[in-house]
Order: structure tokens, then sequence, then C-alpha cells
């Protein structure tokens, strides 16, 4: 088991799916939590702040796309933690657009990956976030 002292936000209804993440994630040393729609995980985000968000786009009550452009449109943290979109469609024009216009880390579609390929994603997001964060303090 990786050890870390990284947050990790699964924003995910279908609740296997949501508890299979949150097992391997812990598994791996994250600190994880969850929400299992939108409004929830909105509301967890800002709470918790986490260093990274797995995100359903499709969720109850808020989906996944309006919850990324407020957090977007909100403060620094909002505006900078890294997003990974989840979702069992393909990227269609306004799915496009949106990804393009509020930046989510990585898009990926839940047929194309498994779990030792979303924690590589996690891993990979949340070192480039560390190598941004050490050249910016050497500006």
């Amino acid at each position: 088991m990786a050890e870390t002292n990284k947050k990790l936000l699964i924003v995910e209804d279908e609740e296997l799916m949501r508890k299979t993440l949150m097992e391997r994630f812990t598994k791996e040393g994250y600190q994880t939590v969850a929400a299992a729609d939108g409004e929830e995980g909105l509301r967890l985000a800002w709470a918790e702040q986490p260093d990274i968000i797995l995100l359903d786009i499709i969720l109850p009550k808020l989906d996944g796309m309006s919850l990324m452009r407020q957090l977007r449109t909100g403060n620094d943290w909002g505006r900078q933690v890294p997003i990974i979109l989840l979702t069992n469609l393909n990227a269609d024009d306004n799915i496009t657009e949106a990804v393009a216009k509020d930046k989510p880390a990585y898009y990926l579609v839940k047929t194309d990956w498994t779990l030792d390929n979303i924690v590589a994603k996690v891993r990979e997001r949340l070192e480039r976030v560390a190598i941004d964060a050490e050249a910016a303090a050497k500006e």
C-alpha cells in the first residue's frame, strides 16, 4: 500500500461503483469521501476541499457538468482542483464544449478503464499538481 495524505472525493451515484472506488483508493492510502448525488458532491467538495475529484457526469439532483461549472466559477481552490470525469457517455458536442471550457484534469469513459488505470490517472494528475506547485514556488 502506498502512503499518501491526499484526499479524494468520489461523486458517483452507482453504489457498487462508488464503494469499489472507495475501497481501492483507501487501500492505496488515500483519504476518501464520497457522495451519491451532485448536490451532496458539491457540498462535500466545498467543505472538504479534496486534492482531486472523481466525478460522474450523470447524477441525480445536480449533474456532474453543472457541479464542475460551479466549482470552476467559485474560489481559487475550485478553479484549480483536478477533476477526473467518469462517464458511460460518448463525448458529444455539449460534453466536448463543457470539457474544453471547464477544464477537467481528465475525461474517462467507464467502459475504457480499469481500476488500475484510474488509480494511475489520479497519481499522474496529483504528481502534475505537485510539480506545478514547486515550479510556482521557485518563481
